[in-house]
């Protein structure tokens, strides 16, 4: 049965059945109907889902039905800032090269905005920009540890911070170089890094109009 996380998979299915409309493929838009209609994952809906590997939403909702999403805690040193992340326990970390990220070892992972819940410490919290001003460092005006804060390659999303999240969540880490010092083709060349902040109901739709 569905369990607290009702609102993501409900989301998923959504783009699920759109995509299947679209492709005109019954068989299997009548089998997600049905899933969401009963909420009860079978291992025949599992086994369908998991072969779909164009489908961005089938699997995402093969990772959540398998549990392979975890709700990640943590925060600034000093305590005052402190947020909750929907995730992998398998993170995908990036190391920029730019001239800020260097400076300050901004090793992160990004995610859409619905999956990070700021918990506390709003007014604690100072936005540095530069250059483009897209993204906002923001960080902890009593320690001064950055958290998690707005890329310039996902602003509709957050890059968090490994290292600030609570012990107990993480089960691996795979960290992917970024050549920050040449932005503009590091982003063109790169085949999926925007689409790792795209919220559910948009980014496969935006492939199948």
């Amino acid at each position: 049965m569905f369990t607290h996380k009702d609102d993501f998979i409900q989301k998923q299915l959504y783009g699920c059945k759109r995509y299947f409309m679209r492709r005109n493929n019954i068989s299997l838009y009548t089998t997600v109907l049905e899933f969401s209609r009963t909420a009860v994952a079978t291992e025949t809906v599992l086994e369908l889902l998991i072969g779909l590997h164009d489908c961005l939403f089938c699997q995402r909702l093969v990772a959540v039905l398998q549990m392979d999403l975890v709700k990640h805690t943590g925060g600034c040193h000093c305590g005052a800032v402190r947020f909750e992340v929907l995730s992998s326990p398998d993170l995908h970390v990036f190391q920029c090269n730019c001239s800020i990220c260097t400076k300050k070892q901004n090793h992160h992972f990004i995610v859409p905005k619905n999956h990070f819940t700021l918990l506390q410490g709003s007014d604690y919290l100072i936005t540095y920009t530069f250059n483009t001003h897209i993204a906002k460092h923001t960080f902890c005006k009593t320690c001064g540890v950055q958290s998690f804060y707005t890329p310039r390659s996902n602003p509709d999303g957050y890059g968090v911070a490994p290292h600030c999240l609570d012990p107990g969540t993480v089960r691996s880490v795979t960290v992917e170089t970024f050549c920050g010092e040449k932005w503009e083709e590091s982003m063109q060349a790169h085949k999926s890094i925007r689409d790792m902040s795209k919220p559910e109901a948009d980014a496969q739709l935006k492939n199948t109009q």
